[in-house]
Order: structure tokens, then C-alpha cells, then sequence
């Protein structure tokens, strides 16, 4: 099993979504034998972890970018392309126009994060007709505390995969009012599946994969995974009763409270996700094997 750093970029906000919000899915993934620490930023110039990350032991960094810009330096951004050159996986998780845009910095998976363009007229792009205040990209999925259908045109990706359902994939995602925009632009960029706008009815990408880059040494890469949204993995998106941000004002469904049933079979989404982002190569291949840990 993996060695997972589930992070924020920013620092400890209980009136933010910095990581105690994200406490179910750290559950989740221990519950299925992941060792993982899960923590915010803690300097501002420089976080300790995050700015030598391709030199401790974790095998993925799972990284929720709930900053407006500014939650990565530079020199932990090289750190970060630096592991996955070394076989680490990554997955970033974003959310409406520039919100996580810090992830820019990161190579390849910056470029399928797509974030504001002021030469767009937001009128054209803007599905959350109730939050006039942000801008695209934005996408209108339903309600937090409800779902939304994936989508998908012929076989399911692995990630998809289930055995809980007759279809045999994943077919619900938690819901929110204003996703972000992920594009498989590059070469070893895929969409995983989409999902559909309540208001619009325009389609957009729910993940990006990247799998099959070399470093610059020629080496294989670690794979990666851009979500467009960081409410698919919040807890306040699996459970209202966690609460959120008082800053949050749009009113919830409760098709989650109702049926959680759905939920559950989202949860074999977060497992698969943590065996595909599993290091294949390189120096983190070998650290679950090892038993070494992480100094943190």
C-alpha cells in the first residue's frame, strides 16, 4: 500500500477549506491500508514537506489547491515535478475560475488546469447563474449534497471500475454548483469522464490523466490525476452535517443524506484512484516495500 501526503496550500483556516475538511477521505483512504498524513501548509515562504518532498518516502502526493494563487512557491513546485520525475503520483484537485491556480507551476499538470481568461467573455462560459460574483470557468453540476451522472463514451477506464453496481463502473459523483475546468491538452493527456451542467446543459471534464511522460532523463514519469473540483473529495460534499465555510451560501440538496448508497460506490473511485497513482518506477516504488518513514 502507499505512503499518501494528502496536503492543502494553504495554511490552518477553520473558516477556509484547508485539510480538516477533508477528514473523511483521509479515512477512506486508511481504511483501505494507506498510511497517510494529511496537514496544511506551515510557512509561507517555504513549507518543509512540500519543499523536499521528492526526498522523503511518500509515493503520492495528493494535493487539494484550495488557495487563490499563491499556494505554491516555485521551488516547491520544482520539488513536486522533481517526484513525480521520480515515479511519484499526483493528484491535484481544484475548483472554479483561479481558485488551486498555483498549480499552474506544475509542468504538463499545470497545462490541463485551466483557470480564468480574461479575454472570454463570461457570459459565454459562466454555468453558476446564482453566484454572479465568480467568474468561469465555472460549472453548474447540482447542488453540494447531491449527485450528478458520469459520463462516459465506451469502456470504463479502470478508475471507473465497480463491482457494486450492475453496470460494473462508478455512475454518480457528488455534486457542486461551480466545478473548474480540466483539458487534456498535451499528448499524454486523457478525460476520464464527464459531467453535465444542471443549468446549461454543457458538458466538461470531471478528471484529467496523465500517464506515460518521460523526465528529462528519459525515465518514466509518475501518473497523474486533475480533478475538477476539490468538493468530489470534501467532506461537507459526503456528509452536510460536517459543515462548511460560512463564506458558502448556496443551498444544499440532500440526495447524499437521502441515499447514500451512491456515495459508497464513489468511495471505490478514491481507492482506485490511490492503486493507479501506486509508483510503478523510480525511487517510490519501493518505499511501501521498504517500511521506511516519512519524516515529517
Amino acid at each position: 500500500m502507499s505512503k499518501i501526503l494528502l496536503q492543502s496550500t494553504i495554511h490552518k483556516s477553520p473558516e477556509d477549506w484547508d485539510i480538516s475538511r477533508f477528514a473523511l477521505l483521509a479515512d477512506e483512504l486508511r481504511s483501505r491500508g494507506h498510511d497517510v498524513t494529511a496537514r496544511n501548509r506551515e510557512d509561507a515562504d517555504q513549507d518543509p514537506i512540500l519543499i523536499r518532498i521528492d526526498e522523503l518516502d511518500f509515493d503520492q502526493l495528493w494535493l487539494m489547491a484550495v488557495d487563490g494563487g499563491d499556494g505554491l512557491t516555485a521551488a516547491e513546485a520544482d520539488a513536486i515535478m522533481r517526484f513525480r520525475e521520480s515515479g511519484g503520483g499526483v493528484l491535484t484537485a481544484r475548483d472554479h475560475q483561479d481558485l488551486g491556480s498555483c498549480l499552474v507551476r506544475l509542468g504538463s499538470l499545470g497545462m490541463v488546469n485551466q483557470f480564468h481568461d480574461e479575454s472570454v467573455d463570461p457570459a459565454t462560459m459562466c454555468d453558476d447563474q446564482d453566484t454572479p460574483e465568480i467568474s468561469w470557468p465555472n460549472y453548474h453540476s447540482g447542488a453540494n449534497g447531491d449527485y450528478q451522472p458520469v459520463l462516459i463514451s465506451g469502456s470504463a477506464h479502470p478508475l471507473l471500475r465497480t463491482t457494486r453496481t450492475p453496470s460494473g463502473r462508478i455512475e454518480w459523483f457528488p455534486a457542486h454548483p461551480h466545478e473548474g475546468l480540466v483539458s487534456p491538452d498535451g499528448p499524454f493527456a486523457t478525460a476520464l469522464a464527464q459531467g453535465r451542467s444542471t443549468a446549461t446543459g454543457r458538458h466538461f471534464n470531471l478528471a484529467v490523466l496523465l500517464e506515460g511522460e518521460t523526465g528529462s532523463d528519459g525515465r518514466p514519469m509518475g501518473r497523474a490525476l486533475a480533478a475538477s473540483t476539490f468538493h468530489h473529495f470534501a467532506d461537507y460534499n459526503w456528509d452536510l452535517r460536517s459543515g462548511a465555510p460560512s463564506f458558502v451560501t448556496e443551498p444544499p440538496g440532500t440526495q447524499i443524506q437521502d441515499d447514500p448508497i451512491h456515495l459508497d460506490v464513489f468511495k471505490d473511485y478514491v481507492g482506485n484512484i490511490a492503486d493507479w497513482l501506486h509508483p510503478t518506477d523510480g525511487p517510490h516504488a519501493s518505499s511501501s516495500v521498504t517500511g521506511m518513514r516519512a519524516t515529517v
